[in-house]
This record gives structure tokens, sequence and C-alpha cells, in this order.
């Protein structure tokens, strides 16, 4: 944020060098975490080896109740890589003196994208094209024209809602920690550190668990048309 004081400010000015270089802090943390937890593997986990781990775990159980273990485990790398990359970068934005690469729109925009590009690619390697675009129409051919647009609307406001909701979030709570480190002693936002820390959190899962969603819209659309209702099915059953 312009005119507010952060160390990497100091350093590299304010402007675009600013978040790029608190995403190449966030980048190193994540690195720096991971190579601790991968040092000395041990059948026992302790410290930061058993802190990942339950994490990792976490991630699978997560995506095991929307997507299956089996795809759970195949999509871990990306999404606890972004959760891990998210989370970083909110809590960082907690301290003062840094700033929240997650508080900037072309850092969220970019994890939007990311997760976009990837679950279409997924959707239609496994379906195939046509048949992956065709479910986009819906089970009734009747409504087709008009299901087809909505849901091309639909999947593109997919970029918009994963970025925006993170974006406004996260520099909201900037925006508010500043202000209250501005008016008040440091003793007393002890309370609103905790909120945010909270808040942080929150809004990692909901990026991890609405990627899951979409990858499993994306990838099981047999499953999901078997499940949906099928009105002209019933009528004819009926008869």
């Amino acid at each position: 944020m312009e005119g507010i004081f952060t160390y990497l400010g100091a350093i590299f000015g304010h402007g675009q060098m600013l978040f790029i270089s608190h995403m190449i802090l966030v980048a190193g943390i994540v690195l720096f975490v991971a190579k601790i937890a991968t040092k000395s593997l041990r059948a026992v986990p302790g410290g930061t080896q058993n802190v990942m781990e339950s994490y990792l775990g976490g991630v699978i159980s997560m995506g095991t109740d929307v997507l299956g273990e089996e795809n759970a485990r195949k999509y871990l790398p990306l999404i606890a890589t972004l959760g891990l990359f998210i989370f970083t970068s909110n809590m960082l934005g907690i301290i003062p003196g840094f700033e929240s690469p997650t508080s900037n729109i072309n850092i969220t925009l970019t994890l939007a994208m990311i997760v976009f590009f990837y679950y279409n690619y997924e959707g239609i390697r496994k379906n195939g094209v046509i048949h992956y675009f065709a479910h986009f129409a819906g089970p009734v051919k009747l409504l087709a024209p008009l299901m087809f647009p909505i849901e091309i609307i639909s999947h593109l406001s997919r970029i918009v809602s994963l970025s925006f909701r993170l974006f406004g979030s996260i520099r909201g709570d900037d925006m508010f920690l500043w202000v209250l480190l501005m008016l008040t002693p440091w003793i007393v936002p002890l309370a609103p550190f905790f909120l945010l820390t909270v808040m942080g959190v929150l809004q990692t899962f909901v990026f991890m668990i609405l990627t899951f969603v979409y990858l499993a819209g994306a990838v099981a659309i047999d499953e999901s048309h078997e499940k949906a209702p099928n009105p002209i099915a019933d009528t004819m059953g009926e008869v």
C-alpha cells in the first residue's frame, strides 16, 4: 500500500517491485519449510515433518470428501502448494512492516487463472473435448441453447470469484490492521491479530475447497449426470 512503511519497501521502493519482493519472500519461506520438513525423514515424524504430514493428511481428507481418495492424492501437489502459498502470504501481512502478496489483485488473479486452466485441462484430458463441453448443455437437450452460454459465463465468473474474494478479504484485513496500529498502541490490537489470523486461515481453506469442487465438476462429469434429475426420463417412467 502506497505511503505505508514496509521493510522491503524501504529497500525496493513502492510499486511493482514491492509485491514482487514479498511474493519471492513467501516462496522462499515455503521452500525453506519444505526443505526442513524433508531434510531427515523419519518413520515416527517429529517437529516440522510432523506438522507438514498433518497438513498433507488434512488436504487429502478434505479432497476425499469431494473427489474420492484416489483423486485427492492425485491433485495433492497442486492443492497443497496453493494452500501453503496462500496461507503464508496471508500470515505475512499480519506482521507489521510486511505486506501480504494476496492483497494484490495481480497475485490472486494469477492463482485463479492457474486453477481455471488446470481444472478445464483435466476435464478435457479425462473426458475428451466433445464430451466435456457437451455437459455444459445440461441433461435436457431442448434447453441446450440456453444452458450452454450460461455455463460458459458461470465458469468464467469463477476466475472473478476466486481472485476477488481472496484479494478483497486480505486487502481489507491489511488496511484494517494498519489503521488500527496508527490509532492505538501495539499491545491493544492483540484480539484483532487473532481475528485476522482466523480470517487468513479461512480464506486459505475456501480457496482450496473450491479448487477441489471445480476439479470434481470437471473430472466427474458422468457421476454428476447420473445424479442429476432428468425431467423427461422421469415423465416417461411415470407413463
